[in-house]
């Protein structure tokens, strides 16, 4: 018991850092730019909020170290409350496209950082996977909303696809099943960033920007609804087989002529 203790104490040490780390980020951006009232209460809702989620995760799991890969992942959870802070303060205030964007540039190369070192170093873990895909989905939301200010709240289709789905499955349990690995899925929502990022930038024709926007989302559509046809044919396959199997009978002693 002692010894679990002592794990769980150099997780909320990690956690402890990480939104230190973030607090001194808002700090560095409010001092750059002057961020308004906005700009802070999104960046400290965002950290206080990591901080609170990840430290319950971590004391649930089994995890016995936080890992370089999830440190990585941090450093992006980091990087992506920051770029929160200027999209709540773009609001107020003409937003500092080039910090935003570089950010951003920076959060997104990352991405393909984490997963890496957890399979050099042996440290992959359900919880790492799953605290990588939430701060990706969280990035495209933040940048989803920020693009949609230019382009229209059409744009909040793709920053709310995600949270959707997840809402979905909470109605249709169906949903929740494993996917087969998908290097189109992964491509495609690595798209999501690049494009928005690419329209958030604001050096193409509004034209250009629209459209390639536009096939971000009818990426993101064809590949949800992809995954959602594969789910509910396997839903219905694992249900004919149930059906299909006879139930057992129970056993009963065999009577013995006396």
């Amino acid at each position: 018991m002692a010894l679990n203790n002592t794990y769980d104490a150099r997780l909320q040490q990690e956690t402890a850092v990480g939104a230190g780390v973030q607090l001194l980020l808002l700090a560095l951006l409010g001092t750059a730019i002057g961020m308004g009232v906005a700009g802070w209460l999104s960046g400290l809702a965002f950290a206080f909020a990591t901080w609170a989620v990840l430290s319950r995760a971590l004391h649930r799991s089994a995890l016995r170290s936080f890992g370089p890969a999830n440190r990585v992942t941090l450093g992006r959870a980091t990087l992506v409350g920051g770029v929160t802070a200027l999209v709540a303060d773009s609001f107020e205030s003409a937003p500092p496209v080039t910090l935003l964007v570089g950010l951003t540039a920076v959060a997104l190369l990352l991405d393909g950082v984490d997963g890496k070192v957890a399979r050099r170093t042996g440290t992959s873990s359900a919880l790492g996977a799953r605290f990588d895909m939430e701060v990706d989905a969280f990035l495209i939301l933040v940048l989803s909303v920020y693009v949609a200010t230019e382009l229209g709240p059409w744009v909040l289709l793709i920053g709310a696809m995600r949270y959707a789905f997840v809402a979905a499955a909470r109605l249709a349990p169906w949903l929740n099943a494993p996917l087969p690995p998908s290097f189109a899925r992964k491509t495609v929502a690595a798209l999501q960033g690049i494009c928005l990022l690419v329209a958030g930038a604001g050096l193409l024709p509004y034209a250009v920007e629209f459209g390639v926007v536009l096939l971000a989302l009818g990426s993101l559509v064809w590949s949800f609804g992809r995954d959602v046809v594969w789910l509910w044919r396997n839903a219905r396959q694992v249900e004919v087989l149930e059906e299909e199997i006879p139930a057992v009978p129970a056993k009963t002693p065999e009577l013995v002529a006396g």
